[in-house]
C-alpha cells in the first residue's frame, strides 16, 4: 500500500473510535488552520498568510474560534490589513452602484434576502465575500483529499477495510459525501459491496444512539434511579453530532500560550 500524508491521519481518525471519522478529521484541519493563523509560529506576520488572509478573510463561526483563541494582537493584525482590503473594495462597489428597476408588484413580495438571488451588485460581492474564509478554505481543500484517500485505502488496505466495518459509522453530513463520492470512485463490483456495508453500519448505529438517548431519558424517571447508565450519558451531544457533524460539546479551543 502506498501511503501518503493522509493515510497516516485517516487511520487514526478511525482508530479514534468516534461517531464519525470525517468529523474527526475536520476537527483537526479546523484546528490546525487556526493555530497555524494564529499560533506561536506568528504565522499572521508573514506576507504569503497575510495576503491569503486579506483576500479570504473568515465566516462568523471561525472568527468566533479566532476570538476565543486569545491571540487578540495576532487577530488585530489580520484584520487591520484585511479591512484595508475590504474597504478599498466597499468604496469601489458603492461608487459603481446603481440601483434596478422596481415595479409596483415587487415592491408588494415578502421579503426573504437569505434565500434570494442577489438583486444587486452589492448583494453579489457581498455573497461573494461571504462565500470565502480562509479556515474553510484550508478544511475544503484536504477533505477531499481524504475523501480519496478513504477509497484509495477501502479498496487497497485489509488493516483499513477491517476499521471501517467495526466503526460506529459517521455523521449523515459526511455518510452523504462518502456515497456520492463512491459513485464515481467505485467500479459496479466494488459498488455491490461498499453499499450495504456502509448502509449497516448507518442503521446499526443510529439505532445505537437512539436507544442510547432514549435510556439517557428514562433514567430520570425514579424507578429508573438506581440503573446503570450505561453508555447514555454523553449520548446527547453525540446524537446531536451525528445529525449534523461537528463537536457540541468541545470546549473552547484556546491558545497554549
Amino acid at each position: 500500500m502506498k501511503e501518503s500524508i493522509y493515510t497516516i491521519p485517516l487511520m487514526d481518525a478511525f482508530k479514534a473510535n468516534d461517531e464519525c471519522p470525517f468529523c474527526y478529521i475536520e476537527r483537526n484541519l479546523e484546528q490546525h488552520a487556526i493555530h497555524f493563523a494564529l499560533g506561536s509560529g506568528a504565522s499572521y506576520m508573514e506576507d504569503d498568510v497575510r495576503s491569503q488572509t486579506d483576500e479570504a478573510g473568515f465566516c462568523r463561526h471561525h472568527y468566533k474560534m479566532m476570538f476565543d483563541y486569545g491571540n487578540r494582537l495576532g487577530s488585530a493584525l489580520i484584520l487591520s490589513t484585511h479591512f484595508k482590503k475590504l474597504n478599498a473594495e466597499l468604496a469601489q462597489q458603492i461608487q459603481k452602484f446603481s440601483p434596478g428597476k422596481s415595479s409596483f408588484f415587487s415592491r408588494r413580495k415578502k421579503a426573504s434576502p437569505d434565500t434570494a438571488e442577489p438583486k444587486t451588485s452589492i448583494g453579489e460581492w457581498v455573497a461573494k465575500k461571504e462565500s470565502r474564509c480562509y479556515v474553510c478554505d484550508h478544511i475544503h481543500a484536504n477533505y477531499g483529499r481524504y475523501l480519496d484517500t478513504f477509497f484509495e485505502l477501502y479498496q487497497s488496505s485489509p488493516e483499513f477495510l477491517e476499521l471501517f466495518k467495526n466503526s460506529k459509522g459517521f455523521c449523515l453530513h459526511h455518510f452523504a459525501h462518502l456515497v456520492e463520492t463512491a459513485e464515481s470512485r467505485l467500479d459496479d463490483q466494488k459498488k455491490k459491496e461498499f453499499y450495504p456495508l456502509i448502509f449497516f453500519l448507518m442503521q446499526e448505529n443510529m439505532k445505537r444512539l437512539e436507544d442510547e438517548v432514549t435510556w439517557f431519558t428514562e433514567k430520570y424517571d425514579y424507578r429508573n434511579r438506581d440503573k446503570d447508565w450505561g453508555n447514555s450519558r454523553d449520548s446527547v451531544q453525540r446524537c446531536m453530532q451525528k445529525d449534523r457533524g461537528g463537536y457540541p460539546a468541545d470546549p473552547v479551543f484556546q491558545s497554549d500560550r
